[in-house]
């Protein structure tokens, strides 16, 4: 910037002018100058809150003045009387600087209460030392004039104030741009050269003119701030106030202030204790703090409260999410007999698949709202999950319970206008009342049951009766045993090992879910996954996948060190990567859990993204976060090698069936030879499924194989031997 280069060339220049009326002339211009640059600067650059520099440009004039009374001094008397017109002048120019940085330093937050606190914390420390170290001794000067020793006073009475505001600009939220680094250098050299001038006179005998160029220097710094074109922006800041680890150093120093000098006057045998200063100081001090904690707690307490909101809602429809609704529903089971609907909508697939997950979303919200807008008070309307949605009436009878539940069927069948289209969907309503229950899991799984009777019947009403257990299809049994056993914990998750070849060391795992139901034993994810695909339960069931899996890889990575796995993969199914929002599930899983994205890898099928679209975006989205994206069962799927040019892939799973007779030489070996080649070509890492024999691994090990998976190595456990043998391959 050439305002910043020639100021400070004049800066440097300013000790070798010849001393007297000359050298004051010349830095009244440099400062009339500096003035004018300022004023150009905020005027061409147009901050969002230009009041504060107006402030400031005032405090700016008087200190002007300032400077053109002493060249007059120097000019016409030939010396500098103390106190003179000139101090007047620079005293009164304290106000309006630090009024301005203030306005800085607060932004555009009118009601910034907790920066004007600290600000006190910080001046009323620093007050207390000067007030018994610098201004009480002054004042007991008697032997000087008593105008002299208040001017005197007032320098560094205004360094306290300033030093307060610019710790304030430091540390307030977000980073400072360049044009508030300028105002802070500025200031600083202004505080330094300021004690200098008014506590160090033998300082000031020996380096005055070096003194007086840090005022210069403040000049060009403060005007260069004006001049920049980031005094537009703003610092960027998460929209909430920050107490980070600066500001909590400065205040912590500050309220320490009282101790320090305690002990500092206590050290000294002989001098006294200024017992009223400091009892006064640490008074101010407490209340300063006790009025700072108290604002803090009350912050705390509402971004609480904000946050609870905010886990019990859906983001998308703004209704009550399942765990508010299942809240809920264990509340009116202790005080009323309650009714449940549980609706599924028919056709919402067909939507997303026509017109876009963006007109789906504008369908799901506006059923949100036709659910929500019919109730009476106290009822409740949630969005379980997908495209399920669920209403409680606290207290009624079964037939009010059904009188509601047609409302809601009647509403739904009027056509939705989502932007330019007209849409008509359909809806599987059951009931259930909780006749002979107080278990809200019963409660749900009877109105689920229903639900599914009703969707056999071509969307139909259906209130639940006992027969409906037995006459209900398996499907419509087993979607509300998933529902059961995700509120009771009966999931559990077993880890298979993927290792490097031909060593045979882990390097990673494959997360597998694993159901052992009560009554039925173990469920095989073949017969409950599709289920949860149709019903929309696989999202939720995901998302716990997904937390366990990434919370159970840092519990490794904490106990066992390098012997740890360095990634897990989880498996993604294609209602996942087509719910909204799931990018931003991953991430938070992430950030909760510790675990680094460059640790996790997605596995996808080739179906759930043949289509495009949404699920296309959400792994683009995911692969720019830093998570590793493997395409599953690679070769079985429509068009493999073309997606690989429109999905951002970074492993290949090699399917089981072209490894089961890898040893032989048949189209499978062939084919595992291609895929080998295509996976070195394009960078990417492949890993082979299945292999079930040291033959297999040899071979592929033969072939290039530098990854594989399978019994051979370990089955699926809940926890894997990380620390024994590895199971090496022999290399031929």
């Amino acid at each position: 910037m050439l305002w910043m280069g020639l100021g400070t060339v004049a800066c440097l220049g300013y000790p070798f002018l010849p001393p007297g009326g000359g050298r004051a002339v010349a830095a009244w211009l440099f400062g009339l100058v500096a003035l004018l640059v300022m004023v150009a600067g905020v005027r061409r650059n147009r901050p969002t809150d230009v009041r504060p520099w107006y402030v400031f440009i005032a405090g700016q004039v008087l200190w002007v003045l300032g400077d053109a009374a002493y060249a007059i001094d120097e000019t016409v008397r030939g010396f500098h009387p103390y106190p003179s017109w000139s101090d007047a002048f620079y005293l009164s120019a304290y106000p309006p600087l630090i009024a301005g940085l203030y306005g800085l330093a607060r932004g555009r937050r009118r009601r910034e209460w907790s920066g004007l606190v600290d600000t006190a914390i910080i001046a009323a420390g620093l007050g207390l030392i000067y007030w018994i170290f610098v201004i009480g001794p002054i004042l007991g000067d008697t032997a000087s004039p008593l105008v002299g020793r208040l001017v005197t006073i007032g320098y560094p009475t205004a360094s306290v104030l300033m030093i307060a505001v610019v710790a304030r600009l430091v540390t307030r939220a977000g980073r400072p741009t360049v044009s508030g680094w300028l105002l802070i250098i500025g200031s600083v050299l202004t505080l330094a050269a300021n004690v200098v001038y008014t506590l160090m006179p033998a300082v000031l005998m020996v380096a005055g003119d070096f003194v007086y160029t840090g005022f210069l220097f403040a000049y060009v710094y403060w005007a260069g701030a004006a001049l920049h074109p980031s005094v537009s922006a703003r610092p960027r800041a998460t929209g909430r106030e920050q107490f980070g680890r600066g500001r909590l150093a400065i205040l912590t120093c500050s309220t320490l202030v009282v101790p320090a000098v305690l002990f500092l006057q206590g050290a000294h045998v002989g001098r006294p204790v200024s017992w009223l200063a400091i009892g006064v100081g640490a008074v101010v001090l407490f209340v300063l703090v006790l009025i700072r904690m108290a604002g803090f707690v009350a912050q705390v307490q509402a971004q609480a409260g904000q946050l609870e909101i905010l886990a019990m809602r859906d983001e998308l429809t703004g209704l009550a999410n399942r765990r508010r609704f299942e809240q809920r529903v264990r509340e009116a089971l202790e005080t009323g007999s309650p009714q449940v609907a549980m609706l599924d909508l028919t056709g919402f697939k067909a939507v997303n698949d026509r017109f876009g997950h963006a007109v789906g979303d504008e369908l799901l919200a506006a059923v949100g709202a036709r659910l929500g807008s019919g109730l009476r008070p106290g009822d409740l309307a949630a969005r379980m999950g997908g495209d399920e949605f669920a209403v409680l009436v606290a207290d009624a009878t079964a037939a009010e319970g059904d009188t509601m539940a047609a409302r809601l069927g009647a509403a739904l069948r009027v056509p939705i206008e989502t932007g330019e289209h007209e849409l008509l969907i359909g809806a599987g309503i059951g009931v259930a009342g909780a006749d002979g229950t107080d278990d809200a899991v019963e409660l749900l799984r009877r109105a689920d049951v229903a639900m599914y009777a009703a969707k056999a019947d071509g969307d139909k009403l259906r209130r639940y009766s006992a027969d409906l257990d037995d006459e209900a299809g398996e499907e419509a049994r087993l979607g509300a045993a998933v529902r059961i056993a995700l509120d009771t914990g009966q999931f559990r998750l077993v880890y298979q090992p993927i290792v490097s070849l031909p060593d045979g060391r882990i390097v990673s795992v494959e997360a597998l879910i694993r159901w052992d139901h009560p009554d039925r034993g173990f469920v095989s994810p073949a017969e409950f996954i599709p289920v949860a695909e149709q019903n929309g339960l696989i999202v939720e069931l995901g998302a716990w996948i997904l937390r366990t899996a990434c919370a159970q890889a840092v519990v490794w990575r904490n106990t066992l060190g390098d012997a740890a796995p360095e990634r897990v993969s989880v498996n993604v199914s294609a209602r996942q990567l087509a719910e909204p929002g799931f990018t931003e599930l991953v991430s938070s899983v992430l950030a909760w859990t510790g675990l680094g994205a460059q640790n996790l890898i997605l596995e996808v099928t080739e179906t759930a993204v043949f289509g495009g679209g949404q699920a296309v975006q959400a792994v683009k989205d995911l692969h720019e976060l830093g998570v590793r994206i493997a395409l599953d069962d690679f070769g079985t799927g429509h068009s493999s090698l073309g997606l690989l040019q429109t999905v951002p892939v970074d492993v290949l799973k090699v399917d089981k069936s072209f490894v089961d007779n890898i040893t032989l030489a048949g189209r499978e070996a062939v084919i595992a030879t291609a895929l080998i080649q295509v996976s070195h070509g394009l960078g990417l890492m492949a890993v082979a499924e299945g292999v079930e024999t040291a033959e297999q691994a040899a071979e592929l090990h033969r072939l290039g194989y530098r990854l594989a998976q399978g019994y051979h190595f370990g089955r699926p456990v809940a926890e894997p031997d990380f620390l024994g043998e590895p199971t090496a391959v022999a290399v031929v």
